[in-house]
């Protein structure tokens, strides 16, 4: 995995808002961290449940790649295991910081977007996550949060 750094959002380009609010979580929330990098701390509550494997009440999912390949096998199954009005964010590295760091990528926001869509959900939202990573957030279409 990718070297990471700092996630206070204090450099140029961040908006100031917590991590863990850009993201969604909430108390209480169960957060899965789905291939998460070594390194890098996303500031989230004590409060939250934290998980590393899959499970069926899934409130807001982090999953970060580098590959198309491994999003696409791994996307179905993190929607199916997401609570209704929950979230999937997935993670990709930047392009400026996988050609600093030598990462061999052929993500980005429109190749992320692309593959969500193609499995019926939405995108609504792009964020840093630090700054190597950016992460789309995933939701059910309203008609299908029934």
């Amino acid at each position: 995995m990718a070297p990471t750094g700092s996630t206070n959002g204090g450099g140029a380009g961040y908006s100031g808002t917590p991590l863990p609010r850009k993201l969604g979580v909430k108390d209480g929330h169960v957060v899965l961290l789905d291939r998460l990098p070594d390194g890098l701390d996303l500031g989230l509550p004590p409060t939250a449940h934290v998980v590393r494997r899959l499970r069926d009440d899934l409130d807001v999912t982090l999953t970060f790649h580098t590959r198309l390949a491994t999003l696409e096998a791994r996307l179905p199954a993190l929607f199916e295991h997401t609570v209704t009005a929950g979230s999937v964010w997935v993670c990709w590295t930047k392009q400026a910081a996988a050609k600093r760091l030598g990462i061999d990528t052929d993500l980005d926001d429109n190749v992320v977007r692309a593959a969500g869509l193609f499995l019926g959900w939405v995108d609504v939202k792009v964020a840093a996550i630090d700054e190597t990573w950016s992460g789309q957030k995933f939701v059910r279409r309203l008609v299908d949060r029934t």
